[in-house]
């Protein structure tokens, strides 16, 4: 869960939210009350990103095929 700060006091006290965020802690940052940024661990966010590429590279595979042919006969074809 992530805690709501405003952007001016992100700017004010960085050094401090950065030390809480390396300890696990997540910030939601905002404009006018509005979310424009979310400042989280740099592991969970590589981890998200890997998600992400995961579940697109699914998406892509999903509506791909072999145009009929198994994946042994195009492999024995390519050696030949």
């Amino acid at each position: 869960m992530s805690e709501s700060i405003g952007a001016f006091e992100a700017k004010t006290h960085l050094s401090a939210l950065l030390e809480k965020v390396s300890k696990g802690a997540e910030f939601t940052i905002t404009r006018r009350g509005k979310p424009v940024a979310r400042l989280v661990p740099a592991v969970e966010a590589r981890r998200t990103e890997i998600n992400r590429v995961i579940e697109r590279l699914k998406e892509i595979r999903t509506g791909t095929s072999l145009g009929g042919d198994d994946w042994k006969t195009l492999r024995d074809t390519g050696r030949r």
